[in-house]
C-alpha cells in the first residue's frame, strides 16, 4: 500500500514575506536567496499564488500608460521658494507650544496628576 504525500503546513513566518516575493518577481534577490524562495514556492501554494498576482501586478502596471502630470502643477511647485511665509526666526520650533497653548496646560495637568500619584 503506497500513502500519499500530505502537503506541509506553513507557519505564518515560515511564508516568504511580501518584500521577498517582489523581489522574486523582479529578479532582485541573489541566487541562493532566489534558489531557497524557487523551492519555497514549489511547495507552498499560498505564496505561489501570492508570487503569481504580483506577476500580474507587474504586467498591469507596464501595460498601463505613462501618468501625465497636471499643467500647473510644475508652476506651483516653482512658487514655493519664493511664498512669503515670514521669517522663520520669528516662529517657534516645530513642536513648541506657548506656556498657555491647551497642549502645554493638559501636560501641565496630566504631569501634576502623576507626579501625585508616584508620591502616594
Amino acid at each position: 500500500m503506497t500513502q500519499g504525500r500530505v502537503p506541509r503546513q506553513f507557519g505564518s513566518t515560515e511564508h516568504l514575506a511580501s518584500e521577498a516575493i517582489a523581489a522574486y518577481v523582479d529578479g532582485e534577490l541573489r541566487m541562493s536567496a532566489y534558489l531557497r524562495a524557487a523551492h519555497h514556492l514549489s511547495i507552498c501554494a499560498e505564496c505561489a499564488f501570492e508570487v503569481d498576482s504580483q506577476q500580474q501586478a507587474r504586467r498591469a502596471l507596464r501595460r498601463s500608460g505613462d501618468v501625465a502630470m497636471p499643467s500647473g502643477l510644475l508652476g506651483l511647485l516653482s512658487q514655493i521658494p519664493s511664498c512669503n511665509q515670514g521669517d522663520p526666526a520669528d516662529k517657534p520650533p516645530f513642536g513648541a507650544h506657548s506656556a498657555d497653548s491647551p497642549v502645554t496646560s493638559e501636560y501641565s495637568i496630566t504631569s501634576r496628576i502623576w507626579s501625585r500619584r508616584r508620591r502616594r
